[in-house]
């Protein structure tokens, strides 16, 4: 009996030991990094054998190849930002051509088909964007059926603190860019840290918000379908759907579906609609097709242009008369931000131009850099405090 234990044991001890293995086995010198102090954050990479290691980082000029790092007497490459603004920041490193996220930070995120490393510098607007010690919503991810595209769809729907089925609360219908899915806003835009960190602070209302999937031809985020992993996040402009008008007519299918499933205020004064880039272009179309439904509508660096849109289809004829019903029918906001160096700057002022002669009075916001989440997160909790108050 004795030597039976003991074999038990031995097979245990074993197992341990080769599962322990599948974390050793990459072991590493361990380092800091990223190593945040104020404004300044230091990043480390032990890269012995390297010719040359660069940092690429969102602090940066737009554009730039970015900045080499300094390799030290201990095979430690390191570089040093200072004075940098509140915000959230993601990084790479490329070390000989080869792009790596940071192998000592464990904290990174997806961007269409890439990774990025993540650090957060407090002190400003980069605090919304960090879990604190208040009530915190709930955040799901629920399937609906388009009867448009003949399948179930993904949602992810953020509900407040609190939320009581008794109660009844305005939605807030937030939509991503080209690349992007209902994965999107809530992983890089922080959408939960913001609402719960406005909500606590009594800047904004309580309210749902609903962050779908803006690609017809994909149900899901990327390993969320019977696709598996067999699906490779692309721009969106590589869907045969792209721009047809088929998700911007199909959109009601969206709200009834929320209206049904949980206790919100069904009328225009209550439902917000807001998108970025794609999800900008998006969201103006949507709206002045449908003027009777959104009070509340935010373009953040919308795409605005006619690069790759199906003209012939009627969710995008008769723009300006549609924009001058929508004016006519009224809206409580209009709220438009754009980056002084986003390539779609000329584009959307032109946009705002013809919109004003239809009518369209909007609150417009410009803020420095480019076509970023840097932009999108700010616009995000500046929109928010405004809308249904």
């Amino acid at each position: 009996m004795k030597r039976v234990i003991g074999a038990i044991l031995m097979v245990c001890c074993l197992g341990l030991t080769v599962a322990a293995q599948e974390n050793v086995r990459g072991a590493r010198k361990v380092i800091v990094s990223p190593e945040v102090n104020g404004t300044s954050v230091t990043l480390r990479l032990v890269a012995p054998n390297a010719r040359r290691v660069v940092v690429q980082g969102g602090w940066l000029p737009m554009m730039s190849p970015g900045a080499d790092m300094t390799l030290g007497n201990d095979t430690v490459w390191t570089y040093t930002a200072n004075n940098l603004a509140s915000d959230q920041y993601r990084y790479n490193f490329i070390v000989d051509g080869t792009r790596i996220i940071d192998p000592n930070n464990v904290f990174m995120i997806r961007d269409v088909g890439s990774l990025f490393s993540l650090f957060n510098v407090s002190g400003g607007v980069g605090d919304y964007y960090m879990v604190k010690d208040v009530p915190h919503g709930n955040v799901t991810r629920t399937w609906y059926h388009s009867a448009t595209f003949g399948v179930d769809r993904r949602l992810t729907v953020y509900t407040p603190a609190g939320y009581d089925s008794k109660k009844s609360y305005p939605v807030f219908y937030l939509l991503h860019g080209s690349g992007g899915d209902e994965e999107a806003w809530i992983t890089q835009g922080c959408v939960a840290q913001i609402m719960d960190n406005l909500i606590a602070e009594g800047k904004a209302v309580p309210m749902i918000v609903v962050m779908p999937n803006g690609n017809p031809d994909k149900q899901a985020a990327p390993g969320e379908t019977s696709e598996n992993f067999n699906y490779t996040p692309v721009m969106s402009n590589a869907f045969p759907k792209y721009k047809d008008g088929s998700y911007e007519m199909a959109f009601p299918e969206i709200v009834k579906f929320i209206e049904k499933t949980y206790s919100v205020k069904a009328d225009k004064s209550h439902r917000a609609l807001a998108g970025l880039s794609m999800g900008g272009f998006h969201t103006m179309f949507i709206s002045m097709n449908f003027p009777d439904m959104f009070d509340y509508v935010g373009l953040f660096s919308p795409g605005v242009s006619n690069n790759g849109v199906h003209l012939e289809t009627p969710a995008y004829q008769n723009r300006e008369a549609k924009w001058k019903v929508q004016a006519q029918k009224g809206v409580k906001l209009y709220w438009i931000g754009v980056g002084s160096e986003d390539f779609l700057y000329k584009d959307i002022a032109a946009c705002r131009q013809s919109m004003e002669q239809c009518g369209i009075k909007d609150v417009y916001r410009e803020t420095d850099r480019g076509h970023e989440w840097t932009n999108w997160r700010k616009y995000l909790v500046e929109f928010s405090q405004k809308l249904f108050k």
